[in-house]
């Protein structure tokens, strides 16, 4: 009798199998922040401000089911210590909130409205509370291990807990409005604090930055690696401490099972805004976002923020919906189903490690090489020209994971041609590439740590659909826009959604004074186009064109200083300043009267070096006169989420020279950084 293969490297445990099969869950970002519209509170906040008007548990579970989603975790308490639940162990809690006169409980709501749709509950519970009196002593960790326990024995299963990586900083602490820094690797004992989870929920997996059952994937961004080993060496790192470009891909060698979770809002912000009901994220994105996270073999989990009603905004559902539509339509037909299927290698002999076994269904049975071949073959004939553009495999990781490098070919009139390469394979790897007719497809593992094994192979061919409308500006303020060959657009210039009636796009046209510009895609001037719910559509919001503006010398990386108002988000200035803080002066070529401010930090870097946190935004008519500043504040979360932040003036100023002074970098370094520079004036 053939021998089943030896396992190989680090394995998941049972409960780390269950999280794989989940994929798709989201995230409920709620709290006093979404009545203050902040991201990140002080502590301060009263507990009066959280009154939802509306708030309804069941809709919110139901739109993350019919959107896939086979979980959702709560913020039960974030950094500000407002606890969504009445917890015995603070006054920051809505038992001291209006909300259902102090008697309601949304922690309750929610995990009974998602026991009674089959949706699993999870829960996160900040490590920081920037409002616990006792934060930075022992007997506060005592205090967090009580509310952890609360969580974990009075709402039913939970099938994730959470703990967020900032930790320790300025805050309100019970009123005395300082800093406190903590020790992240000794403060919170978290092997102690792990055991009571351990204890009272076995089966619930825990997140941090490096895990113990799952880690971050490094960005809120929505970016898995192409890479993605499911192993990690953690030795020396704890949570809130860990390598952001090592957790995106992971170790080869690694010694423990933790896969990366990819965490992402569907908004730009992760608690609910106003302001940004315009810049939910197309479906094209999450699409792209579906492929980097599932598609790479991590998880996906989304953020859904309910707003100040207590539900989900009608234009993150319709999102969802689209993003739904298009999934369902790509993977409902397996056009490999059928296909004969043969081998350069078999273990054997007998057919329990049968190249049949990929397109059984079955993900606990696979294909199997003998020991010692670490490159082989799989061929799928199938029957007659298939056309397809996707292409789905899985490894049986039960037994670890082995492949290092494959690629996939297909024979037309019998010549095999190479149409996509990949790394590793892992729980499940999705292949996009241009549609491809053909009657063969050949996957070539190439290596492999140990006998490669193979679980499942798909081919599916996904829609012809409208994908997101691109809007763009030069330096000048010409604007273009556009969504694929020959697809008919329509645009609006004050954030409206566009109507059937709204003008065509045609030509690039001037905004020299910014705006919003809002395109949309609709079915019914598409003829045969895919547009999911009749309707795509993307906005965009531009400050002032820059053509006009120039740096004015001065100790602060002239060389580069440029790039930060070159309309060009991939370059940078960097100041040459060895301290903060550091400045940046623009002469805006005329007297202007701004409204907002915006900053785009530093792209695609992974280290966040340089990230401005801390800032003063000057605006005067004299550079011997700046005043006061006009906007100066802190950028919360912008190292994790290196976003456009827009700080809106209290009131309209008027100038002609701006400075930008930076006061400190996210990540404590004296590097400053800047990717755009913009202004938002009146009547734009």
């Amino acid at each position: 009798m053939t021998t089943i293969p030896e396992p190989y490297g680090a394995l998941p445990s049972p409960r780390q199998l269950n999280w794989h099969a989940l994929e798709f869950y989201g995230f409920l970002h709620f709290t006093t922040n979404t009545f203050t519209d902040l991201e990140w509170g002080f502590g301060d906040e009263s507990p009066t401000i959280f009154n939802p008007t509306d708030f309804d548990a069941n809709h919110i579970v139901a739109v993350a089911e019919e959107a896939g989603m086979k979980g959702l975790i709560l913020t039960c308490k974030h950094h500000d210590g407002f606890c969504l639940w009445p917890s015995k162990y603070t006054e920051h809690s809505v038992r001291n909130s209006v909300w259902r006169d102090g008697k309601g409980d949304v922690v309750r709501e929610l995990a009974d409205a998602c026991a009674r749709r089959g949706v699993k509950f999870g829960v996160y519970l900040s490590p920081w509370d920037r409002n616990h009196a006792l934060y930075g002593t022992p007997e506060y960790v005592e205090c967090y291990r009580n509310q952890l326990r609360e969580l974990l024995t009075e709402y039913g299963p939970i099938f994730e807990v959470w703990h967020d990586g900032a930790n320790g900083g300025d805050g309100y602490y019970g009123g005395a409005n300082e800093s406190r820094t903590i020790d992240k690797k000794t403060y919170y004992d978290w092997p102690t604090t792990w055991a009571i989870v351990r204890e009272l929920q076995p089966d619930a997996v825990i997140f941090s930055d490096v895990g113990p059952d799952i880690r971050w994937v490094g960005n809120e961004s929505g970016e898995g690696n192409e890479t993605n080993w499911l192993t990690l060496n953690t030795e020396g790192w704890c949570p809130g401490f860990a390598v952001s470009a090592e957790l995106n891909q992971g170790h080869e060698d690694g010694s423990s099972w933790l896969p990366p979770e990819v965490d992402v809002s569907i908004r730009p912000g992760w608690f609910y805004h106003a302001r940004e009901d315009h810049r939910v994220r197309t479906v094209q994105q999450l699409l792209d976002i579906y492929y980097q996270s599932i598609g790479c073999s991590g998880s996906f989990l989304l953020n859904l923020p309910p707003d100040r009603r207590g539900r989900i905004h009608e234009t993150d559902v319709e999102r969802l919906r689209q993003m739904r539509r298009i999934l369902d339509a790509t993977f409902a037909d397996d056009l490999a189903q059928g296909a004969a299927v043969s081998a350069s290698n078999v273990r054997g002999p007998d057919e329990q490690f049968s190249p049949s076994n990929v397109l059984d269904g079955n993900s606990d049975t696979y294909w199997a090489t003998d020991d010692g071949v670490t490159a082989a073959e799989l061929i799928l004939d199938l029957g007659g020209p298939t056309t397809f553009d996707r292409l789905l495999t899985r490894e049986p990781i039960a037994l670890g994971q082995r492949v290092k490098s494959w690629s996939v070919d297909v024979e037309t009139d019998g010549t095999w041609t190479e149409i996509a390469t990949a790394t590793t394979i892992g729980y499940k790897r999705i292949l996009r590439f241009p549609v491809t007719t053909a009657s063969r497809v050949r996957i070539r593992i190439a290596d492999a740590k140990a006998c490669p094994l193979v679980s499942t192979v798909g081919l599916f061919l996904s829609p012809r659909f409208a994908s997101d409308p691109r809007i763009t500006r030069t330096i000048d303020g010409l604007v273009t826009v556009g969504a694929g060959e020959g697809i008919q657009v329509r645009y609006t210039l004050d954030g409206s959604t566009p109507s059937p009636e709204s003008p065509f796009y045609t030509a690039p046209f001037s905004l020299p004074r910014g705006g919003t510009v809002t395109a949309a895609v609709y079915a019914a001037d598409n003829p045969g186009v895919l547009v999911p719910g009749d309707l795509v559509s993307m906005a965009r919001r531009f400050g002032l064109a820059k053509d006009a503006w120039q740096v004015i010398p001065a100790d602060n990386g002239a060389d580069s200083a440029a790039n930060a108002i070159d309309a060009d988000e991939l370059t940078h200035w960097q100041s040459t300043a060895e301290t903060y803080p550091h400045e940046l002066c623009i002469d805006l070529g005329e007297e202007v009267t701004a409204t907002a401010f915006g900053y785009l930090p530093r792209q695609r870097a992974r280290d966040g070096a340089g990230i401005v946190e801390r800032y003063e935004v000057y605006l005067a008519s004299s550079v011997a006169e700046w005043g006061e500043p006009v906007a100066a504040g802190r950028f919360d979360n912008i190292q994790s989420n290196p976003i456009q932040q827009i700080a809106e003036l209290t009131q309209p100023q008027t100038g002609r020279y701006l400075k930008f002074v930076a006061l400190a970098a996210a990540d404590g370094g004296t590097l400053a950084t800047a990717a755009e520079i913009d202004l938002f004036v009146a009547g734009a």
